[in-house]
């Protein structure tokens, strides 16, 4: 980065998003058709994007509120009693009727993950009763999840990030997005931004090892390059979520944007040197 990181980062950021109760199977190697592995020191977490990119923002530094639905059952309010101890000021709407959406994930001796979904994403809703006039008082929020209303409600902030998942309620909330940002291997990140009504002011892409790029709607565009990793690799698991929320706490905290884009790159490295999402993530201190 061009300026010394300031420590902690302060300022006030939200996540609009989902969260998944997932199962992680360390293995040392996926099984094929018909083989059996097993798993050593398997574990289980809330995760998923919203989750991880809100924990990644409140360690660094950031007051995170954090939007989100659960479902109705004992995995649900398992799920919300394990998000209460990661220092989110977290509100949550209950899915009555709905179970918690479930994950499983194998962890690979090359520090790979491969990800089964079980059940719907359960998502915010704008007429859900959720502290929405809070987004106001955020620099900026990062969207993962939240049907067209809350998006709308989301726009509230200074600054607006998104991920190509929350497609088709990004186009139906007809708002403009200041910055889109996925991966620019994952097929279900690539969007059409024709297919938005306005299109992002930035569009960032992350490629792992190999840095990323990004865009501008004036049509200038650069690049950067990954963050020395400190330490070895363990999982994948997080990297471009812990990416995003950094970015978000970076910009809100109204650092450039290609330092935003270091200390994001710097939040992914971390991740992906540690067990699980949280494992390892970026903490700037005093």
């Amino acid at each position: 980065m061009s300026a010394p990181l300031p420590a902690p980062l302060a300022t006030r950021v939200a996540v609009l998003g989902h969260v998944e109760w997932i199962e992680f199977a360390p293995v040392d190697h996926v099984p094929g058709p018909g083989e059996i592995v097993h798993a050593t020191d398997p574990f289980a977490l809330p995760a998923g994007g919203g989750t991880v990119a809100a924990v990644q923002a409140a360690r660094l530094g950031a007051d995170t509120l954090f939007l989100t639905a659960v479902g109705g059952d004992d995995v649900g309010e398992r799920t919300r009693e394990e998000l209460r101890g990661f220092g989110l000021d977290l509100h949550v709407a209950w899915r009555g009727g709905e179970p918690q959406r479930r994950g499983w994930t194998h962890l690979d001796a090359a520090g790979e993950r491969a990800i089964t979904i079980l059940g719907p994403r359960l998502v915010p809703h704008g007429d859900d009763p959720l502290p929405w006039a809070r987004l106001a008082d955020c620099a900026a929020v990062f969207v993962t999840a939240g049907d067209p209303e809350a998006i709308r409600r989301a726009r509230q902030a200074r600054i607006l990030l998104a991920t190509p998942r929350a497609l088709p309620a990004l186009a139906q909330a007809e708002v403009e997005i200041d910055v889109l940002v996925g991966s620019a291997g994952d097929p279900g990140e690539q969007v059409d931004l024709g297919t938005l009504p306005h299109p992002p002011g930035f569009v960032v892409r992350t490629a792992g090892a190999a840095g990323g790029t990004w865009e501008r709607i004036d049509g200038r565009s650069g690049a950067w390059t990954p963050a020395v990793l400190p330490g070895p690799v363990v999982d994948s698991y997080g990297c471009g979520d812990s990416f995003a929320g950094a970015l978000t706490t970076a910009l809100g905290a109204g650092l450039a944007f290609e330092d935003a884009l270091d200390l994001a790159a710097l939040a992914g490295a971390h991740c992906l040197t540690g067990r699980g999402p949280y494992g390892a993530q970026l903490r700037l201190t005093d």
